[in-house]
């Protein structure tokens, strides 16, 4: 059997539409049971996701894609890796005094006591978002 050096083909999906989709050297993101990384040929797996931003390293090595999603599922068979979240953005997307503005309303609503489902999932996804705006940043 000879050897396959395809690439990674990722894709992300949100409810929306798709968010990224391309080739990649390796995928990175946070599962429920810790972080996790995937190069090409990863054993098949699936595993859910929490808010999160991962981290995608373009086929050419020149180019890293941060996208905030807030959990969803992640799916690997035969050189693939699909994510489907409720949302995603990319981080480029996001502005940075932006994402710290939503996660501190976010997290005021908490800390005065709303801990209805709304209100933690807009914390998550305001913190998902704050985090890939970060990385984003330290990028440039």
């Amino acid at each position: 059997m000879a050897f396959d050096s395809s690439p990674l083909r990722v894709e992300i999906v949100a409810a929306d539409g798709i968010v990224w989709e391309g080739e990649a050297e390796s995928f990175l993101a946070r599962t429920t049971e810790g972080d996790i990384g995937i190069l090409r040929h990863h054993e098949p797996i699936l595993a859910s996701l929490v808010p999160c931003a991962v981290e995608v390293l373009s086929a050419d090595g020149g180019v890293r894609e941060i996208i905030a999603i807030d959990g969803g599922f992640l799916a690997v068979d035969e050189n693939r890796v699909s994510v489907l979240t409720g949302h995603g953005r990319m981080a480029r997307e996001i502005k940075l005094t932006d994402a710290e503005r939503e996660y501190a309303a976010a997290r005021k609503a908490l800390d005065a006591g709303d801990v209805s489902l709304e209100t933690r999932q807009h914390y998550y996804r305001a913190r998902a978002q704050l985090r890939a705006a970060h990385r984003a940043a330290e990028q440039h």
